[in-house]
């Protein structure tokens, strides 16, 4: 009677016991998950690093999660990896979002609402172009084949809208554009204002705007459609928490993402029609 009286104590502490255990080993699994994040190489590695390392730290915080980056050397590389679905999230230019719904149909979670992304084609101050059409059949100088502003959109822009045909020179950066247009090795270059503004003045000084593409939304960063919701959620969320916090927001205006809000595959239309597919260069869907 004795034992009956010891198991009846110790039966509920036991089983209670019991059903914490699969509990207990569920969220150590989730925990021991490590997500892999791909950033699209706009600086060098080194400089994404310092960027992204402390976000993700801070992210990694708010939601328990775990996150490592995947590097990569040029955005050729990057453009493979995003195709070929390894990265669980990624902050990516809008065109790669819109080309990503061929293959592996990324999910926007947030963007920046602060601003929007346009191309400038930039001339010498003293050349004698002063309208777009004059530039027809000239040389103009682009970081890369598929930089959103710099060069898809402006190359577009100029073929449909303008009904111009350039010859394009890809020059690996946006320095080299301006220094390209200076020395007068091409008669115009495609860029972004922003890097143009940082140049120094005695480049930036000998440069003017000749024309401006359409604006569009900027970089989002988004999840593969295998995440699952509830995770995808938890980052969404844990972005928007973190972004409110005074030193994070510095951290995160050096991507630059100076107001974060939410993202959806809606705030890419004009991308999508404007129908890059013809204009970029390189194809990874396989």
């Amino acid at each position: 009677m004795r034992y009956f009286k010891i198991i009846k104590k110790t039966l509920p502490i036991f089983l209670s016991f019991f059903f914490t255990l699969p509990s207990y080993s569920y969220s150590q699994q989730s925990t021991d998950k490590v997500y892999i994040v791909g950033v699209v190489p706009q600086y060098a590695i080194k400089v994404i690093h310092s960027i992204w390392l402390p976000i993700l730290k801070e992210l990694e915080k708010e939601t328990g999660l775990k996150f490592k980056i995947k590097g990569s050397p040029n955005i050729p590389a990057f453009e493979k990896s995003m195709h070929a679905g390894e990265y669980d999230f990624v902050y990516m230019n809008p065109y790669h979002l819109v080309w990503s719904q061929d293959t592996q149909k990324y999910v926007p979670l947030v963007r920046d609402h602060g601003r929007q992304l346009n191309g400038v084609l930039v001339v010498r101050k003293d050349s004698s172009i002063t309208d777009v059409k004059q530039l027809d059949g000239k040389t103009i100088a682009f970081p890369s084949p598929n930089a959103l502003g710099a060069s898809l959109l402006m190359r577009a822009e100029l073929n449909k809208k303008h009904n111009i045909s350039i010859t394009p020179r890809y020059v690996n950066s946006h320095d080299s554009v301006f220094l390209n247009v200076v020395f007068k090795q091409t008669d115009a270059g495609g860029a972004v204002q922003r890097t143009l503004s940082k140049q120094q003045s005695k480049i930036k000084d000998q440069l003017k705007v000749l024309y401006r593409t359409e604006k569009v939304n900027p970089h989002p960063f988004a999840s593969h459609p295998r995440i699952s919701k509830a995770i995808a959620d938890s980052v969404q969320k844990g972005l928007m928490a973190i972004s409110k916090d005074e030193n994070v927001n510095k951290l995160l205006s050096k991507i630059p993402m100076k107001n974060m809000g939410l993202a959806t595959l809606d705030d890419y239309d004009y991308v999508k029609q404007l129908g890059l597919d013809e204009f970029r260069v390189g194809n990874y869907h396989k």
